[in-house]
């Protein structure tokens, strides 16, 4: 019984050492589009910026690959390993789409004369430049944390009764997609 307690601490430690860097990723982008925010009222603030297409498009992927790993959730849940293998493949081929995309939306922002610095550039793209790019570094550890969850379910290393990696992995990308969603509106409506 004694070594039953033990494993249930050791994950609820997992979890909370998740949540911890989850909330500290809430600060530090609630920082920035705060920061933004009191930029917005700079006599220099263009409002007029539209975001790139590319950034609606990712949004619609990211949302879809949240999807993908509900549903491989719940194959997993079902003791389904291939169904839930192939779900979270989709969701890795989601999730790489969205990085290529980011990068189009990039690409879209410079090709319309819109910088990250120089003398073309503005503090709003500065800021949308940078709130961007940094989601994208985050969006890789979720890529690499998707990526072993992929290797492991391929290795049968998980079941309906011991998927706490594939919980965390999960619950760490649905939160990347909710924050992109986030962060997507927000530069949309606060002009």
């Amino acid at each position: 019984m004694l070594e039953r307690t033990e494993f249930e601490k050791q994950q609820r430690a997992k979890k909370m050492m998740l949540w911890f860097g989850i909330i500290s990723l809430i600060m530090g982008f609630a920082g920035w589009t705060s920061a933004y925010i009191v930029s917005s009222k700079r006599k220099d603030w263009v409002a007029n910026i539209e975001l790139p297409q590319a950034f609606w498009w990712s949004t619609a992927v990211i949302v879809l690959s949240s999807l993908t790993y509900i549903l491989s959730r719940l194959a997993l849940k079902a003791d389904k390993l291939k169904l839930s293998s192939r779900w979270a493949l989709i969701t890795l081929g989601l999730g790489v789409s969205f990085v290529f995309i980011q990068f189009n939306g990039f690409s879209q922002m410079v090709a319309a004369g819109y910088y990250f610095t120089g003398p073309t550039s503005s503090i709003k793209m500065s800021y949308i430049f940078l709130i961007a790019f940094v989601h994208l570094l985050h969006l890789f550890a979720g890529l690499i944390s998707l990526g072993l969850v992929n290797y492991k379910l391929i290795r049968s290393k998980y079941s309906s009764e011991n998927r706490l990696g594939f919980e965390l992995g999960e619950t760490f990308w649905h939160f990347l997609g909710v924050l992109w969603v986030y962060l997507v509106l927000f530069m949309f409506f606060v002009k």
